[in-house]
């Protein structure tokens, strides 16, 4: 589907009582159901289920989607797989999301062709659904709440081809070649240093499932392969992490690589403290949580909702950390 302006639809919710329980990714659960997907007392309720749950950026968007739903009054479970790389165990958190007849579904995508016949379900049960972070492919999601991925690509690509000089070798880390996030925040990289930056080359792109560990072993061999290589762009928090980790892990001099990193989090805001790292592109979480919520919302209320709400992406470093409008944005 595209994103533009579309109408949603009402939830129409009939079922059994049923009793809830949590999946294994640790989000909270509605304890007591009315058999119509409320939580018991007239609530409207609204499932989300996300890409992950430890990584502090999922924590932040959980913050976000509960101060919505307290201003809204409405009941909220958030959960999500322990690891993004758990397309199977996100599934099946989706699947018991709609077996509870909630008055709108909220998703994340890790796999965009996985949730496709699930989602179906839900739509022939009449339960609104829309997205946040990334879609499924499909036409069932009435919207996305989202960063424009490949628009902080780009941003990311132009502050690092500002640090190297316009010219240099440089790699990429990324966290996922299959789902939104991952392939648009790595394409726009690309394409714009294809497009601007015609002395800047990328050597090699690998993908560490944003785990710290996979993507710090990533880092140690571009390393290694490229001794010329002036920088590496992570794409999201546990690539960027992993990154930093090589580099300190092979007592390089700070600055000797350039990292470019993506999302916020305490690690990576002490790296650019220390010298570390360069920089990185942070989102609103905080904000994603909150625009989804409000966008569920209104879906099960039968009111418009657009299909694409932009919620920003900003280049922080070192001059900027205190800056009002940045701090806003970071999460630790």
């Amino acid at each position: 589907m595209k994103f533009g302006k579309k109408t949603a639809f009402a939830a129409l919710v009939a079922a059994s009582a049923l009793v809830f329980a949590g999946c294994a990714g640790g989000g909270d659960v509605i304890e007591e159901g009315s058999g119509d997907g409320s939580s018991g007392d007239g609530e409207m309720y609204i499932a989300l289920v996300s890409k992950g749950f430890q990584h502090q950026f999922w924590q932040a968007v959980k913050q976000g989607a509960q101060e919505k739903a307290d201003e809204l009054g409405v009941k909220i479970t958030f959960e999500g797989p322990a690891a993004e790389t758990e397309i199977a165990q996100q599934l099946e958190m989706l699947t018991t999301a709609i077996d509870k007849n909630p008055d709108a579904i909220a998703y994340a995508a890790l796999d965009p062709e996985a949730c496709v016949a699930p989602l179906e379900q839900a739509k022939a049960k009449d339960i609104p659904v829309v997205y946040f972070d990334a879609p499924c492919d499909g036409d069932v999601g009435l919207s996305l709440s989202a960063t424009d991925s490949k628009v902080a690509g780009a941003l990311a690509a132009e502050h690092m081809a500002e640090l190297i000089g316009g010219e240099g070798e440089v790699a990429i880390v990324g966290h996922s070649n299959i789902n939104s996030t991952g392939v648009e925040r790595r394409d726009g990289f690309v394409e714009k240093i294809e497009a601007d930056y015609p002395d800047i080359d990328i050597v090699d792109i690998q993908y560490g499932d944003g785990d710290h560990l996979k993507s710090a072993d990533i880092a140690k061999t571009l390393i290694a392969a490229h001794p010329d290589l002036k920088g590496i762009y992570g794409t999201n928090e546990g690539s960027a992490i992993g990154v930093v980790n090589a580099v300190n892990e092979l007592g390089l001099e700070k600055g000797k690589i350039t990292i470019v990193g993506f999302d916020s989090g305490a690690a990576q805001i002490n790296a650019i403290k220390d010298g570390t790292m360069a920089g990185a592109i942070t989102q609103d979480p905080i904000g994603i949580g909150k625009q989804v919520v409000q966008a569920a919302y209104d879906a099960a209320n039968g009111d418009d909702v657009d299909e694409f709400y932009d919620t920003g992406s900003y280049w922080y470093d070192s001059t900027n950390l205190e800056d009002e409008n940045i701090a806003a944005v970071l999460y630790e």
